[in-house]
């Protein structure tokens, strides 16, 4: 009875750097990252055999709230207009609706909700619909959901299918020496580049790590820190106090929002359509191949 939830962008986003360009539709245009995603989704659904099954999609990457609360957050990854260095192709944009159009053929589930990343729509059903629950992502951001006592756990990407982990509250404590239910606490503290987050100055992966192994929240490490707690070496609390404005928005802004209005929605997996003459006519028209025929077997169809 396990629940999968697939972020959509981390998938799609590594088929396309994983699988070669040369995969292209019979008009020329690359294909990659549909076949990709269909190979993977494949794969998982084969290894995990759950009955229900949602593709969250990001309906604001940059959350106008979390943009209000701290302006730089993911601004590193806006295009640059006074850049003088020529961008690559952007070969990846154009294969989303395609792709988009055959999950709905498929009728797989695709939810996004405005002004929501796809990440909050994965906690919103993590927290509130029963496990166990798969949260596929090479994201580690995600990890902040794992919860050993209602089956939460993440496949992580990062390695490959073949080679995922699957994450649970004591794997987060051996990777990074703190008790595995503080990951977004440690995260806070240490920052993160690639979402612009710094972190609190001068706190990088140690020092939050020692934060999140003695204090169960910020109120806490702030209290030890004004205190002199003995826990904390005087030049990491001297930090900790230096931060105090940054912190008071960091966690809104790092933890993942479980509110959001999730659409009235079946997400079990689909059963096989009457007639699928629309997706072997997508299947045709864009070369996809066996791509299609493995999400068909995954499927039981």
């Amino acid at each position: 009875m396990t629940l999968m939830l697939l972020d959509s962008g981390s998938l799609w986003y590594r088929a396309y750097y994983g699988m070669p360009d040369t995969m292209v539709a019979p008009d020329g245009r690359p294909v990659n990252a549909i076949r990709g995603f269909l190979d993977m989704s494949a794969r998982l659904i084969t290894m995990y055999s759950p009955n229900r099954l949602v593709v969250c999609i990001d309906g604001d990457w940059r959350p106008s709230w979390r943009v209000e609360l701290f302006p730089a957050y993911k601004a590193n990854r806006l295009e640059d207009p006074e850049g003088e260095e020529e961008s690559e192709p952007d070969t990846l944009s154009p294969q989303i609706p395609i792709l988009l159009d055959l999950l709905d053929e498929f009728g797989i589930p695709m939810v996004g909700v405005d002004d929501y990343e796809a990440d909050d729509v994965m906690a919103t059903y993590a927290d509130t619909h029963p496990g166990p629950t798969r949260i596929v992502t090479g994201d580690r951001d995600l990890f902040q959901l794992v919860d050993d006592q209602r089956d939460i756990k993440v496949a992580y990407l990062a390695k490959g299918i073949s080679a995922h982990d699957l994450v649970d509250l004591a794997f987060i404590a051996d990777k990074y020496s703190i008790p595995g239910d503080r990951y977004a606490l440690f995260a806070t503290f240490r920052g993160d580049a690639s979402d612009g987050l710094p972190g609190v100055k001068g706190i990088g992966e140690k020092g939050a790590a020692l934060i999140a192994t003695h204090f169960e929240s910020v109120e806490d490490a702030l209290a030890g820190a004004f205190s002199a707690d003995s826990r904390l070496p005087a030049a990491l609390a001297k930090k900790i106090i230096a931060g105090e404005e940054y912190l008071k928005i960091a966690p809104t802004v790092v933890n993942c929002a479980r509110n959001v209005a999730l659409p009235d929605l079946d997400i079990a997996l689909p059963k096989p359509p009457a007639d699928l003459s629309k997706i072997y006519q997508l299947k045709e028209q864009y070369a996809l191949g066996a791509s299609v025929d493995r999400l068909i077997s995954a499927l039981k169809w």
